[in-house]
């Protein structure tokens, strides 16, 4: 399977548009990565970019990128309200998909090394990528930002990892990089009431893990407290995992409190909103909603959506697109401008980038014109499966209106969580519509194999009985998945709302002409397999499902029946 990173630069131009779009076209012609945002910031004057691709491909692009920096900003010239010390400030690998982050860090120290070769300019590297302790925080490896870098890459302690240790005409105009490997990062800012920086401060040392510093009688203007080795003693924030800073953003007229939240196993995003917000109001100032810089994950959004849901007391149960809208709304994510969760969640923006046609994008007429013609898929196959997604979605539509069903708002619990499993087999179901034509077409594709040599023959026949075998086990697993969805609908008949038994009376008809139909596949793809003892065995298995199944649909149209009656 394809390995991805991401790779998010943080570079130090937020309002030259004709110097952002030169850098951002360095990775739109860069081979084998796709640019997936570029989010400028003016008050800040630095953009955030975010691209994936194979590793290799991302670390030559992100060279490529560095070089652009390097050649068109001078950090000698810059001013902005972000904490920053180079051209390309930060430049952070992320593990997305079947890559360890032990392996991102090597990648990661093989960007930082040919930065400071082939570019001279000073390279840190921090998060995982870090050599030493003490430069796994950024903050420590920027402290003094640029204006303190011409004295601190030639001190022993902080000598770069790579590049030069020297403070030359080129290293004046690039400063310096930090390069790391890290989990995903959330950037966000919360936006307030106020335009007070120094409130803003205050709430964002109430939350972030460091916290603020400890003094002796005035909390704000009473001496620092220092521990026996002289160091500052620290009061912990609420927050494990965030750093945050306050700060006013002319281009809004606001004050925010910016925080990255670089544990969001430990700090998930509606948490740090709600504390936030809490916070906020303890001193008299209002959190109005919240700002995403760059790209967000979709469970991020999802697991929000659900926490605000469940304290409305109502249903989790409803599709991924709503759940994300309900997150966008509670947090206020539109507040400043447009929230488009197409162009900022990273999932959906990888889903944009593949092109290959899918039968369950379109339109119900489109779907069953396509199943008319000529072409041979889909089949029976993808319409056994497109039936057991009806059923599930049913089962699932009688749950969600029960849990709203007036005088039974102690059951919303019980039947959100019907409502969550028959959304996730409905789901499962649709994959299989494409996964079931797809199998299809690798047998085509195997008959296709050329068979002028002995060679080329046994290839082929190999070939074509391992996509028949694949294409035997896709519509196994939807009366696999089919077949759950009887528990769903027999629970809805006995406790769901009456007035719609109905509904989940035709679930169950949908859910046995799945398992029927996915059986007749399962058939005619085993009988041509030459292991005939598998083949047997599939059919064996499949036929046992249908058995039950229509036992079941007999049993749940009887008490459906009755409940109507």
């Amino acid at each position: 399977m394809k390995q991805l990173i991401e790779c998010v630069p943080n570079f130090s131009e937020g309002r030259n548009q004709e110097i952002i779009n030169q850098v951002a076209d360095v990775i739109r012609q860069a081979e084998g990565v796709t640019l997936l945002d570029v989010d400028p910031g003016a008050t800040t004057n630095r953009t955030v970019v975010t691209f994936v691709g194979e590793p290799d491909y991302v670390v030559d692009a992100a060279v490529k990128l560095i070089a652009k920096c390097q050649e068109l900003i001078d950090m000698r010239n810059h001013h902005g309200d972000h904490p920053r010390f180079g051209a390309t400030d930060v430049c952070p690998l992320v593990p997305i998909a079947n890559i360890t982050m032990e392996e991102t860090v090597e990648y990661a120290r093989k960007l930082a090394e040919r930065v400071g070769k082939e570019l001279n300019i000073p390279v840190y590297c921090y998060e995982n990528a870090a050599f030493k302790p003490e430069r796994r925080n950024l903050a420590n490896c920027r402290q003094g930002e640029y204006e303190a870098l011409k004295e601190r890459i030639t001190s022993k302690e902080w000598k770069p990892d790579f590049g030069p240790n020297k403070f030359t005409e080129s290293v004046a105009k690039s400063g310096a990089t930090a390069v790391g490997a890290r989990d995903f990062l959330i950037a966000v800012n919360y936006n307030l009431n106020t335009t007070s920086t120094r409130r803003a401060n205050a709430i964002a040392f109430d939350v972030r893990e460091k916290g603020r510093p400890k003094r002796e009688g005035n909390k704000i203007t009473g001496k620092k407290v220092l521990d026996e080795k002289g160091n500052v003693v620290m009061i912990p924030g609420t927050l494990k995992g965030t750093k945050a800073i306050g700060w006013y953003i002319e281009e809004y007229g606001i004050a925010q409190v910016s925080m990255n939240i670089t544990d969001i196993n430990a700090t998930p995003l509606h948490v740090a909103f709600d504390e936030v917000t809490a916070k906020a109001a303890k001193r008299g100032i209002r959190v109005t909603g919240a700002e995403i810089v760059g790209l967000i994950p979709k469970k991020v959004l999802i697991q929000a959506g659900k926490y605000y849901l469940a304290k409305q007391k109502r249903s989790l149960g409803i599709d991924e697109k709503e759940m994300v809208k309900i997150a966008v709304k509670s947090m206020g994510l539109d507040d400043l401008k447009p929230f488009n969760p197409e162009e900022k969640v990273i999932e959906y923006l990888l889903e944009k980038e593949d092109t290959t046609p899918k039968l369950v994008n379109m339109t119900c007429t489109g779907f069953a014109n396509e199943t008319a013609s000529e072409s041979p898929a889909p089949g029976g196959g993808s319409i056994s499966a497109y039936m057991g997604s009806l059923g599930a979605a049913l089962g699932t539509m009688v749950a969600n209106l029960s849990s709203h069903k007036p005088g039974w708002d102690d059951k919303w619990a019980y039947f959100s969580e019907w409502a969550e499993k028959g959304q996730l087999l409905k789901d499962q179901l649709l994959a299989l519509v494409d996964e079931d034509t797809n199998a299809f077409n690798v047998i085509m594709n195997a008959f296709g194999m050329p068979k002028g040599t002995p060679e080329e023959k046994e290839a082929r026949s190999q070939a074509i009985q391992d996509a028949t075998k694949y294409a035997t086990e896709v519509p196994m697993r939807t009366i696999e998945t089919s077949f759950k969805v009887f528990e769903i609908c027999e629970a809805m008949i006995n406790k769901g709302n009456p007035a719609s038994v109905s509904d989940a009376g035709v679930g169950v008809l949908c859910a046995r002409a799945a398992v029927h139909g996915a059986y007749l596949n399962v058939k005619i793809n085993a009988s041509s397999l030459k292991d005939k003892e598998w083949a047997e065995m599939m059919i064996n298995k499949a036929h046992d499902y249908v058995v039950k199944a229509d036992q079941i649909e007999r049993r749940l149209m009887k008490k459906t029946e009755k409940v109507i009656g």
